[in-house]
């Protein structure tokens, strides 16, 4: 397996409370990896560690290592800039820039460097063609972004996020506030995307993870129970407590 991320015992504690309990698991490149696992396992706090969103809290202790390559992220001396802009977030609201839909990409594009007013338009469209979202708001990429639906204000999110050139796509619950159109719009997009991105995704929704996951990660009480192959973990779970979260049961 191709790995795109290593974690190596990673532990996290929010005022002296264990939140992640030392994690091992490794995440294939190229592939779309969904988180699962009950509210409150610490799914979406192990998303924010991997871009070390975590390190804007003064009440987190966090300890191990996470390695993007061979570059251990949580211990370096490169900007955390640099770091973050390896990987694009998608949260599970969107939040687009108080600004017009080309200005909001074009955000994304000057931080990774490109000023030129042709270029900028040229990777404007691109982008926007990329997330489906270019034949929607083409005669209207002026106009403020918050004119957008919900479910067009995310694929901007997600094209913003693209324009930076990051290796990773974290997504936290990221159709959660979506209608089901607008869903399987994302859906489909990320099965692309795929090809191109290593695809982290935490998702609450069981059908969805079925529908679209490559790798499975089981999130119990800060623990990562059970991790693998989508087909295995879903269909022949090794751990009971796998076997019991599939079946609906919580405990």
């Amino acid at each position: 397996m191709n790995t795109a991320i290593r974690i190596r015992n990673l532990n996290l504690y929010i005022h002296n409370h264990h939140i992640l309990k030392n994690i091992n698991v490794e995440i294939p490149a190229n592939k779309l990896t969904v988180i699962i696992g009950p509210s409150g396992c610490g799914k979406t706090t192990l998303l924010k560690a991997l871009n070390r969103l975590t390190d804007l809290s003064p009440d987190i202790d966090i300890s191990g290592q996470i390695f993007i390559g061979e570059e251990d992220i949580l211990h370096t001396n490169r900007d955390i800039t640099e770091i973050r802009k390896q990987m694009g977030l998608l949260a599970q609201r969107p939040f687009p820039l108080p600004m017009s839909i080309f200005k909001n990409v074009a955000f994304g594009l000057k931080i990774g460097g490109r000023r030129n007013k042709n270029i900028l338009a040229k990777r404007v469209e691109y982008y926007l063609k990329e997330v489906n979202l270019w034949d929607e708001v083409k005669d209207r990429l002026h106009q403020p972004a918050s004119r957008l639906s919900i479910g067009q204000q995310q694929r901007l999110c997600l094209a913003r996020g693209l324009a930076v050139d990051p290796k990773i796509i974290l997504a936290d619950e990221p159709t959660s506030a979506l209608d089901p159109i607008s869903t399987q719009a994302i859906e489909q997009k990320f099965a692309e995307l795929k090809k191109n991105y290593t695809i982290v995704m935490v998702t609450h929704i069981l059908r969805q993870a079925r529908q679209i996951a490559d790798y499975i990660i089981f999130m119990h009480m800060g623990e990562v129970v059970e991790h693998g192959p989508a087909e295995q973990v879903l269909n022949n779970p090794k751990e009971e407590k796998t076997k019991m979260y599939l079946q609906g049961v919580f405990y």
